[in-house]
């Protein structure tokens, strides 16, 4: 019996050490041809199977050569930001300082009107309750007083509410027509796509070149070969590998649309927030009026990495916008020409060969009136009026 249980210890034994050889001449050995190789666990704070690094496509803009005198225009520091304008500042409480026509409106309307306004009510109500606590106390009102109505008082609570609230409407209307109003001609149109998780840009009437623009990160996280943030590039989690530069002094067309889910375009000091929705065109206008720097967000909730989608613009003169643009590989259209180009949507299904307004009549069929009616250009994006509502 001990002679046999020896014999079934020596033997398992053997099995043991041979599965750990195997498995470890299994790990040892190359992967045969044509194998894919299975990826590296992703860290922990990282979405599984995404990535905030946008793909490179054909048409994104190379990198500046290094000793390009337009690579600050690109994103790196070569226009000094300023400590009071165009970022958040630390321990300051109020609006940005504001650099459209829409922005100070919007600003004076916020001290002027709503906050006085806001103040005033918040100290008559609390003033009222005070009063009614204090008068109509049990100790010092023993007999309550049995009045249901009083018809000055009823008549005053009612009017004077739609009083201030028509007041406020006047330049409350005013404002939100003016933040849509249709860009004239000769703006300058700027389409941004919303991706998860980073920005992609467009220049339409400038020859159609596209720019990708990362979020910078700080030293203690980027990888072998990776630029890092620095103060220069802007606040933390506002920096941007690229910069988009547009024109001060010219009116911008400003197009949004996206890829995947709703993003939200949106800059602070120009009093821009326009939501970019997955299949639709949606379209802004404003004309920023001071050169310099101007840093935004994604300010719709759009995924794992929604707080690391930053916009960085850069307001320059039009000739060095010009310049830019040549750079890029782009042209500049004739000075007050119209944008004549068709702003396609994400997965629209049409031939880029034929114009959008083309029309063919459908073959003639015993009912005229299911007819197809044709498609005609709306608003200032020219899109076919059945792609959106853009313009309408």
């Amino acid at each position: 019996m001990r002679r046999h249980g020896f014999k079934s210890i020596a033997m398992a034994a053997g099995l043991a050490l041979a599965g750990l050889s195997s498995v470890a001449g299994h790990a040892a050995a190359p992967a045969p041809v044509g194998a894919v190789a299975s990826p590296a666990p992703q860290a922990a704070a990282e979405p599984g199977g995404v990535s905030n690094i946008a793909p490179t496509t054909a048409g994104a803009t190379p990198a500046a050569a290094p000793a390009s005198p337009l690579l600050a225009q690109d994103g790196a520091p070569a226009v000094r930001i300023d400590p009071l304008v165009g970022h958040p500042q630390d321990g300051v409480f109020g609006l940005q300082t504001q650099v459209t026509k829409n922005g100070e409106f919007a600003h004076w309307m916020h001290n002027v009107v709503l906050f006085p306004v806001i103040t005033i009510i918040s100290l008559f109500v609390l003033a009222l309750l005070v009063w009614v606590v204090m008068r109509y106390r049990a100790s010092a009102n023993a007999i309550p007083s049995k009045t249901s109505h009083n018809t000055l008082i009823e008549v005053l609570w009612t009017l004077l509410p739609v009083v201030i609230l028509v007041l406020i409407a006047v330049p409350s209307i005013g404002l939100l027509q003016a933040q849509f109003k249709p860009a004239p001609v000769g703006a300058v149109t700027l389409k941004a796509i919303g991706n998860q998780w980073y920005w992609t840009y467009q220049y339409p009437d400038h020859g159609g070149f596209e720019i990708t623009a990362n979020m910078l990160k700080e030293r203690n996280e980027v990888a072998a070969g990776e630029r890092a943030r620095t103060d220069a590039d802007g606040p933390r989690l506002l920096a941007t590998d690229n910069r988009i530069v547009l024109p001060v002094g010219v009116p911008i067309r400003l197009i949004t649309t996206s890829n995947d889910v709703i993003h939200s375009w949106a800059v602070p000091a120009f009093w821009i927030k326009l939501d970019a929705v997955p299949g639709r065109l949606n379209e802004t206008s404003f004309t920023i009026e001071k050169p310099g720097l101007y840093f935004g967000q994604c300010s719709e909730l759009c995924g794992a990495r929604h707080a690391y989608m930053p916009i960085a613009v850069q307001a320059v003169p039009a000739p060095q916008f010009a310049a830019w643009v040549a750079a890029k590989g782009g042209t500049m259209p004739a000075a007050g020409q119209a944008s004549n180009k068709v702003i396609p949507q994400p997965g629209a299904d049409s031939n880029p060969t034929e114009p959008a307004t083309d029309y063919k009549a459908p073959p003639a069929g015993p009912n005229p009136a299911t007819a197809t009616t044709p498609a005609t250009p709306q608003g200032a994006t020219q899109n076919p009026a059945g792609a959106g509502n853009a313009g309408q």
